[in-house]
């Protein structure tokens, strides 16, 4: 308990569970929008924070983060990324594959059964990265499709996709785009916009309601990975079984010795022998 209350204590906007609190606050929300694209946002409205936020919201595997419509019907989804994640199996970065993936998870909720296509909105998928994926030094990567044989000719789907670079060192972002940066990087605040974030992280961190919040999901996602290492415990054990049940096979020992030395049922080592 002590543990989790020292690493409630000490969260950082880096985390995902500060940073979708952070920036279900319209105003801070708005803000960051408006000074990344460089644009004028009448009102924005929050289509999952909600949901998110709330304990379940732990099965990232089908819910986007912070979800935002601005008064122009362009959807945004905002996602901190603190780890350069790589696929062990294929050894492969899962960043251009996790937006794309984001990007389809989006237009599916938008687009209601049996409406047209034309009908899906302007989106933005914003990635916040603490690492330059790209290694090229800028701030900011914007994406949009375009054609190989002529690369001025874009694809008008109005999906756009923007990896931000907090390590960057070039390129055209405003003085609060820049404070921003530093603040995740470094916890500095230097600027009116990074004083209200920072305030809002201590006002959090005095509410008790979000401290239960925060232990209740720890505590499920302990929960959930003791039985997934319990679960895959059991799985290797019994593969462990199968893969000897089949040397034995090999060796010409019958199915009921094969039985009992692996813990298998004999119906199972029949059927490992019919193969």
């Amino acid at each position: 308990m002590q543990d989790l209350l020292t690493k409630f204590e000490n969260l950082t906007i880096q985390s995902d569970f500060i940073f979708k609190k952070v920036m279900s606050r319209k105003r801070i929300c708005k803000h960051l929008l408006e000074e990344l694209l460089q644009i004028e946002i009448a009102d924005i409205k929050y289509l999952e924070a909600e949901k998110t936020l709330e304990p379940e919201y732990t099965s990232r595997g089908i819910r986007l983060d912070i979800i935002v419509a601005d008064d122009k019907n362009t959807h945004y989804n905002l996602e901190m990324q603190v780890k350069n994640n790589k696929n062990p199996e294929t050894d492969t970065y899962v960043l251009p594959k996790r937006s794309r993936y984001y990007q389809a998870l989006l237009d599916i909720d938008l687009l209601q059964k049996g409406q047209p296509y034309d009908l899906l909105p302007p989106t933005f998928i914003i990635f916040i990265c603490v690492f330059d994926f790209f290694e090229k030094g800028n701030y900011v990567y914007t994406f949009k499709k375009c054609c190989l044989e002529n690369r001025k000719l874009e694809l008008p789907d109005e999906a756009t996709t923007m990896i931000l670079n907090t390590k960057g060192t070039h390129g055209d972002i405003s003085k609060d785009i820049k404070s921003f940066y530093d603040y995740v990087n470094n916890h500095i605040v230097t600027t009116d916009f990074t004083k209200q974030i920072d305030d809002e992280i201590s006002y959090l961190k005095l509410d008790t309601k979000v401290r239960r919040e925060f232990m209740l999901m720890e505590a499920r996602l302990l929960d959930e990975r003791r039985e997934g290492k319990a679960e895959g415990i059991a799985e290797g054990e019994a593969n462990a079984n199968i893969a000897t049940a089949k040397r034995l096979l090999s060796m010409g020992l019958n199915v009921q010795d094969i039985a009992k030395a692996t813990s298998l049922s004999i119906d199972q080592v029949e059927a490992l022998k019919a193969e």
